[in-house]
């Protein structure tokens, strides 16, 4: 037993899928992307539920009295944008929290059944101001994301370690989008298979069949 547990503190954290690539830069912005298509859906009952995704999940769910709002109304087809305030924690610990605010925009365009979803604008808010044991907003530092979790920046000269301070927000960050993609595809799937998308007399296939990346 006393073998077994030297052996796994003494083990590396993976960190092969934050490396070259991982964060993809446009003209030298960093922009998260996600295409797929939805087998089946109406094209308006589609835009509904994303729209309603980008509300309920992102901006209702930010943190209060924050930046975060919906810049679309849900009557324009033709896209939905939001701006979105959260925390990222890196640490939480007793008497040891360690979090920024993450900010970002997010666009979600639909042409037909194909949805492409972008998370821009990353900034984060770190070491701010607290008062009475509650964050402010004020003070601390703001960060973008270009300049500091992009490859040069937050990898070594080799690309195959995170630096320590910059890494942290980089995995962090990674990991974040990818879970907004793959919650906006489970939301999509959960209302097809309750039959809120297509008709509902048609066969419910397994998770993941009306969704083609």
């Amino acid at each position: 037993m006393l073998t077994f547990s030297l052996f796994a503190y003494g083990s590396k954290r993976d960190d092969s899928k934050y490396l070259k690539g991982a964060v993809p830069q446009e003209n030298g912005l960093i922009v998260f992307s996600k295409t797929f298509k939805v087998k089946g859906a109406e094209k308006n009952q589609l835009h509904h539920n994303l729209y309603r995704f980008v509300k309920e999940e992102l901006v209702d769910k930010g943190i209060p009295n924050s930046s975060s709002r919906m810049l679309t109304e849900e009557k324009d087809p033709a896209s939905i944008s939001a701006k979105v305030e959260e925390w990222l924690v890196f640490t939480k610990r007793f008497l040891n929290l360690d979090q920024t605010r993450l900010r970002y925009q997010i666009d979600v365009v639909t042409k037909g059944n194909t949805v492409t979803m972008q998370v821009k604008q990353i900034s984060y808010l770190y070491e701010e101001e607290w008062d009475e044991l509650q964050p402010t907003g004020r003070g601390g530092r703001i960060i973008r994301a270009e300049g500091w979790i992009d490859d040069e920046s937050a990898l070594d000269k080799k690309g195959t370690k995170l630096l320590p301070q910059s890494g942290k927000f980089r995995r962090k960050t990674v990991d974040r989008v990818q879970a907004i993609f793959a919650a906006a595809m489970d939301t999509i799937e959960g209302k097809i298979q309750n039959g809120e998308m297509t008709n509902k007399n048609e066969t419910i296939k397994p998770k993941r069949q009306f969704i083609e990346e």
